[in-house]
């Protein structure tokens, strides 16, 4: 079973990007890098992002994380503790849901897999 079957398929990716988005839209130290952004749009691509990663079916059409992420690094500084509030979110809104520790880990380093690639080094 995938882990994208194992968290409870579309519906439960649909509700963790809703509250993680909430989150991160919230939290005055990295809302600033989502002004002017289509939020539908951008939760739209990151659904299908974790469901391809997660190992569900593959729609997504995005850009690649370096190229879809460099001008945040290079106009607007995005770095290392950025991307560690990004991670916090995920943490405590899989939590929200009731995901297990393990997998709340799993889901982790998953994500921080991207780290290099999303902070163009």
């Amino acid at each position: 079973m995938s882990l994208y079957d194992e968290l409870g398929g579309e519906a439960s990716i649909d509700a963790a990007v809703g509250i993680f988005y909430r989150r991160v839209l919230g939290d005055a130290y990295i809302k600033r890098f989502f002004e002017g952004i289509d939020m539908e749009k951008q939760a739209g691509k990151q659904k299908a992002f974790l469901t391809m990663v997660f190992g569900g079916p593959n729609n997504y059409t995005g850009m690649d994380m370096r190229v879809g992420h460099k001008h945040l690094v290079e106009k607007m500084g995005l770095n290392d503790t950025h991307f560690e509030h990004v991670l916090a979110h995920l943490r405590s809104t899989l939590a929200e849901l009731g995901v297990g520790s393990d997998k709340i880990q799993e889901i982790i380093n998953i994500a921080d897999s991207v780290r290099d690639d999303v902070l163009n080094r």
